[in-house]
């Protein structure tokens, strides 16, 4: 019975169901936020939702059922687990946030498409090295923002004028968010040199320093993979040895 509630949720057709059933139930939320869509249809989405519900409590006590203690070994059936019983939770006032944050049951999707759990693993395999980058990242803007901070707070304070200032109008530039017309050129039109601090600022934060992010997260992703395909590999090794091991006790009772 074990075995078959285990075959079951390992199926294809039953995961294509139940990311079936998100996408439908992420859809019916986001129509919640329509009045229009509520008037015409509200008794008919407040009810799908609660099959959606009922669905995944289902999928997770045959999941229990079916790896028993081993189900709290994996992390990505923890997640069901938290998401899928915060649903659970009456949405009274105390917990009327709880009501906002039906719609994190779309994240399900992460955890049931493989293709985005490698996504996920590659990113938190990567957070000592973004670390490091996002270290780096700050270490440049509080020098800049010293500087800018020193050179152009008494003409602009409002850009420049303390620390505080300084480091949300350089990660406006940063971000290239209207930075030359909006600070730069007029910055320059008193302080004509100006654009030799800011351009090498846009070029170290925007070009160099936040591309190392995506460096970061595609090589680690990359391992994540090849890690994968290793495990794969060596399980499929260690069955062709045990097949093997199987065909020569055979053979041996036969001989004999």
């Amino acid at each position: 019975m074990q075995q078959r509630a285990k075959d079951l949720v390992e199926a294809r057709w039953f995961e294509r169901f139940i990311i079936t059933v998100i996408v439908i139930n992420a859809i019916g939320l986001g129509l919640e936020t329509y009045p229009g869509a509520m008037s015409v249809a509200g008794e008919l989405i407040r009810r799908l939702d609660q099959i959606a519900i009922a669905i995944f409590v289902i999928e997770l006590a045959i999941k229990l059922f079916a790896y028993r203690l081993a189900f709290f070994r994996n992390g990505w059936n923890v997640f069901d687990l938290a998401i899928v019983g915060a649903a659970l939770v009456p949405a009274g006032e105390q917990f009327s946030v709880l009501r906002a944050l039906r719609i994190l049951r779309a994240l399900r999707l992460v955890s049931v498409v493989p293709s985005m759990r490698k996504v996920i693993v590659g990113l938190f395999s990567a957070i000592p090295s973004i670390a490091t980058v996002i270290v780096m990242l700050l270490l440049l803007f509080y020098i800049s923002a010293v500087m800018a901070t020193k050179l152009f707070g008494e003409a602009f304070p409002e850009w420049f004028g303390s620390l505080g200032a300084s480091l949300y109008s350089l990660f406006q530039i940063m971000t290239l968010e209207s930075w030359s017309m909006g600070i730069v050129r007029p910055v320059m039109e008193v302080f004509p040199w100006a654009w030799m601090f800011f351009v090498p600022f846009i070029l170290i934060t925007s070009f160099i320093v936040l591309n190392l992010f995506i460096g970061v997260i595609v090589n680690a992703m990359a391992e994540a993979t090849d890690e994968e395909a290793h495990d794969e590999r060596e399980e499929i090794l260690r069955e062709l040895r045990d097949l093997r091991a199987d065909i020569a006790e055979l053979r041996s009772g036969q001989q004999s």
